[in-house]
């Protein structure tokens, strides 16, 4: 599904060039659950901005389903990315002037799915995640476990092609945390879905099938 080859990031500083990624190649298949772990300063997040296409001022390579990523300009990137993309942060980014129920029909209004058909697709993503009797709630009268599981609701209701997650159970208490770990390992392995997180935690990162270890910069053999 995606290869990168010889991939760089590169922070210019008055004190001299900061390379944050040098030469990663790394490749994700369909079905995929890759934990990227790592001290802190190693990488991690910045590998993770790059294959969600947040960040665009990298060097080298990436293929996206045979698509050459690194040929295109900034607009097209961004129409792969909201096409195919979902993605799960630590501090949940649900939009707080909007219900459960408005926050999870965003990614398909960002998708151009017909409002007709955007109903039946968040009611069928409530049901999925038992989350019917929250869906006229707003993201501050739930609890942090609860707005993580609308973020994951919510980064699959447009049934993206992979789903990137930060940390994902950083603000979350233990049992919290491993509700969500179970839930991401049920997602793909019954549904195939295609899994990147970054994380510290070993526990966290064993729910995966591979992982990919970086230090300064660098991609661990």
């Amino acid at each position: 599904m995606i290869q990168l080859k010889h991939i760089e990031r590169i922070y210019p500083l008055k004190g001299g060039p900061f390379f944050a990624l040098r030469g990663i190649n790394l490749e994700i298949n369909q079905g995929d659950f890759l934990s990227i772990m790592g001290p802190s300063g190693s990488g991690k997040s910045t590998l993770l901005h790059i294959l969600g296409l947040h960040d665009g001022a990298w060097g080298g390579e990436y293929w996206f389903r045979d698509l050459p990523l690194h040929r295109l300009d900034q607009k097209k990137r961004a129409e792969v990315q909201k096409q195919n993309i979902g993605f799960v942060f630590q501090q949940y980014h649900l939009l707080d002037d909007l219900t459960v129920y408005e926050n999870l029909e965003i990614p398909l209004s960002y998708r151009n799915v017909p409002k007709k058909n955007r109903e039946s697709i968040v009611c069928d993503t409530l049901d999925r995640f038992h989350i019917v009797a929250k869906k006229d709630l707003y993201p501050a009268q739930l609890s942090g476990g609860q707005q993580q599981l609308v973020g994951i609701a919510r980064a699959l209701v447009a049934k993206p092609a992979i789903i990137l997650a930060d940390e994902p159970t950083g603000n979350l208490h233990s049992d919290q945390g491993r509700e969500i770990m179970e839930l991401f390992r049920k997602l793909n392995k019954e549904d195939g879905v295609t899994i990147v997180q970054v994380t510290h935690s070993n526990e966290n990162a064993a729910y995966g099938s591979r992982i990919v270890r970086l230090a300064d910069g660098w991609m661990l053999k």
